[in-house]
């Protein structure tokens, strides 16, 4: 496991690194830390390799840490993301981007395995899935996968990142396939991964990105039900 910790106090990203470092031991896990002064250094660091994880200080010099995972949420809306501050009075910022949790300084050895334990039940491997496409057979990862959409006689996936694959087979056919693997119908013409879904609304299914489809005042009741049945099976874990 790759984890990153932003932090422009040395003495507080020490006593993180020891802590996690305490926590790796103890869970038996190798747990490889990359420690950055700046947002800058972490963001150029993104180009080479992505972390499992970050722990991000907010008050920095230069670009905050709220401001840095701003930026890290335009490209990568899955990575758990740990705010550390000395202040409270960020906490409603830090949930509009997502983050796992919010740790106020100084920060208890026991809050840090509890993130610790958090992350791990989020990290995901890939789930892979076969398709074939005009230009052959594809290896889908359905963890990265928002939703399927009806085309024609044809289905897109629409990804996190919101790239489309075009699959030879149609939505129905999809429904029997996925059956099992979080994917449930919303709407006639789209399937939702419940592993992305932030939120269901009256006529909407959400995403973690931002992204929407539409779910059918018939289907509502079923979808959200499973939804919750997910999430409390997710809790659990």
């Amino acid at each position: 496991m790759e984890i990153a910790i932003v932090e422009d106090d040395p003495v507080h990203s020490r006593l993180l690194q020891q802590y996690i470092s305490v926590w790796a031991k103890a869970q038996n896990r190798t747990v490889h830390i990359s420690n950055y002064a700046n947002a800058a250094g972490f963001l150029f660091s993104l180009e080479d390799r992505a972390p499992d994880a970050v722990f991000a200080d907010i008050q920095m010099p230069g670009m905050s840490g709220m401001e840095m995972i701003r930026k890290l949420r335009e490209k990568d809306s899955k990575m758990p993301v740990v705010f550390t501050s000395g202040l409270s009075e960020y906490l409603r910022e830090g949930y509009e981007v997502q983050a796992l949790h919010y740790l106020i300084k100084p920060i208890s050895e026991q809050k840090v395995f509890e993130c610790m334990d958090r992350i791990c039940s989020r990290v995901h491997t890939q789930e892979l899935f076969a398709a074939r496409t005009e230009d052959g057979m594809v290896r889908l990862d359905l963890l990265e996968a928002n939703y399927c959409e009806a085309d024609g006689h044809y289905t897109r996936f629409v990804m996190t990142d919101r790239s489309k694959i075009r699959v030879m087979e149609s939505i129905s056919d999809l429904v029997e396939e996925l059956a099992g693997k979080n994917f449930v119908r919303c709407h006639r013409s789209y399937l939702c991964n419940l592993d992305n879904v932030k939120q269901i609304v009256r006529d909407n299914v959400i995403f973690d990105n931002g992204d929407a489809v539409p779910i059918s005042r018939r289907m509502y009741r079923d979808v959200n039900r499973k939804f919750i049945e997910f999430y409390r099976g997710y809790q659990k874990r």
